[in-house]
């Protein structure tokens, strides 16, 4: 039988050589063809990428064979390039859309088919649906040999990093950053983002050292491309070692970042999106809305009580996130992930130019990553604690753990009361002091995740438990 492909949060994952295979891929590839086609978009350019995981510059050449048949004119990457550059290059070529070879932070047995639209954002929900109604059987597939259709100008291979690095120039004072006198550590993850901060930093005062900085698919010392612990220890261990200012961290494909202080602490993804949002609304003085997704933290309510501009919530995953930017033209959308998108740029998610945000944050106020959260604590009149806890769960029993959590209706959850429950996405248990309890089936991958923000640190591990038992996990 064939593999029935179904895209989930953010496109298409598998297992290489299991469901993830050349033919599948192709089969992907001709049912956004078709996608593009009855959009209006036949015969149009097509932006194709891909990260450094086993096998991706073929896959990524197998899907190109394939858009050229159909048509298009495919922009195709002269390398492993990062998230965010192949969906800046969709705007930048005019391109219909982008398709992008990644598993992003998956474990290393796994690929990915990610799509684009035109303006660089992720498709939202309704046309990832039509593009897996439109995927055929692999002998309806159509596709040219890559030598001919390069031969013959259907397939243009190019460089697209001088164009984003122009873009990302004009959002962000890189001179300023240059002369700071910085020590920056860079964790890459083996990934997308090797080299990236060293190019645009390098001749001024501020020195960058990388780690886990050449190509290695099987992702050692971690046990995925994920900028969280425990995959970050090796690079917060290596910040004190080396007396760095700060550690930024990217994750496999380089649209989701991490923060670690001058501590060797890991600063949170919630942590991360509150200082994003204060830097541009307090150092850089900008308005706007902000776009979360409901599993990211309430700290982005207080913020915007506070510089009086609307805070909206989404399911998880940027096909809500970037739709509902372009919506309100947001100055900030994110989620909990580690994945940030800004006002000025396309509207996904960019490691690269939220690491340099961050380290403006600091130049432009003096302070270091412990000094500014507790600055933003102090701002706020709280602390805000966080954790989250995935479980690997088999997609059989998930009928069963839905009918468990729909029934739950607690009154109280580790000593507090619940003041509401939001089913957006999953399940989140509002709290009384303003933090919140939510418990979700991830969208790519057979994992259950609890996750739990409150302003009472030692309600954390017993809000956990609570999820766990709700969900027949303890």
């Amino acid at each position: 039988m064939e593999t029935i492909i179904r895209f989930g949060t953010d496109g298409w994952r598998g297992r290489i050589a299991d469901d993830y295979t050349f033919d599948n891929v192709r089969r992907c590839a001709q049912g956004f063809a078709h996608y593009l086609a009855a959009q209006g978009q036949g015969g149009s350019d097509i932006v194709i990428g891909h990260d450094r995981r086993f096998l991706a510059r073929q896959f990524a050449i197998a899907a190109a064979e394939v858009m050229a048949a159909h048509g298009f004119h495919v922009w195709l990457t002269e390398g492993p390039t990062p998230t965010p550059v192949i969906s800046y290059a969709a705007v930048e070529r005019g391109a219909a859309g982008a398709i992008n070879i990644t598993a992003s932070h998956n474990p290393p047995w796994d690929g990915g088919f990610k799509v684009r639209d035109a303006r660089g954002a992720a498709v939202d929900p309704d046309g990832l649906h039509e593009i897996e109604a439109a995927i055929p059987s692999i002998d309806q597939v159509q596709r040219v040999d890559f030598d001919i259709a390069q031969a013959d100008g259907r397939i243009t291979v190019w460089n697209p990093d001088p164009a984003y690095i122009d873009h990302i120039g004009q959002l962000v004072d890189v001179e300023r950053i240059k002369a700071a006198g910085l020590d920056v550590l860079v964790e890459p993850m083996w990934g997308n983002g090797i080299g990236w901060f060293q190019r645009l930093l390098e001749g001024g005062r501020t020195r960058v050292t990388e780690i886990h900085n050449v190509p290695n698919p099987l992702f050692p010392e971690m046990s995925r491309p994920e900028p969280i612990p425990p995959n970050v220890d090796v690079a917060l261990r290596k910040t004190v070692e080396l007396s760095a200012d700060v550690c930024l961290i990217l994750d496999g494909d380089a649209d989701r970042m991490g923060i670690g202080d001058e501590n060797g602490t890991f600063v949170n993804q919630l942590q991360v999106y509150a200082l994003m949002a204060y830097y541009l609304l307090e150092i850089r003085g900008q308005r706007g809305a902000i776009v979360k997704t409901l599993s990211t933290t309430s700290m982005l309510e207080k913020l915007g009580q506070l510089y009086d501009v609307p805070v909206y919530q989404t399911g998880v995953g940027f096909k809500y996130v970037g739709p509902k930017m372009l919506e309100t033209d947001a100055l900030i959308g994110g989620e909990e992930s580690g994945g940030y998108a800004f006002r000025g740029s396309v509207p996904e998610r960019d490691g690269i130019l939220g690491n340099l945000y961050f380290l403006d944050l600091m130049v432009q106020t003096g302070k270091s990553p412990a000094q500014l959260l507790n600055h933003l604590y102090d701002t706020l009149g709280a602390t805000y604690y966080y954790d989250r806890v995935d479980t690997r769960f088999p997609s059989e029993k998930r009928p069963e753990a839905k009918a468990r959590i729909d029934a739950a209706r607690p009154e109280q959850l580790a000593g507090m009361k619940v003041t509401d429950i939001v089913t957006l996405d999953g399940y989140k248990f509002v709290l009384e002091d303003g933090g919140w309890l939510l418990i979700r089936f991830s969208g790519t991958e057979p994992i259950i995740r609890v996750y739990c923000e409150t302003t009472d640190e030692s309600k954390v591990q017993p809000l956990l438990r609570a999820g766990l038992e709700i969900a027949g996990l303890a």
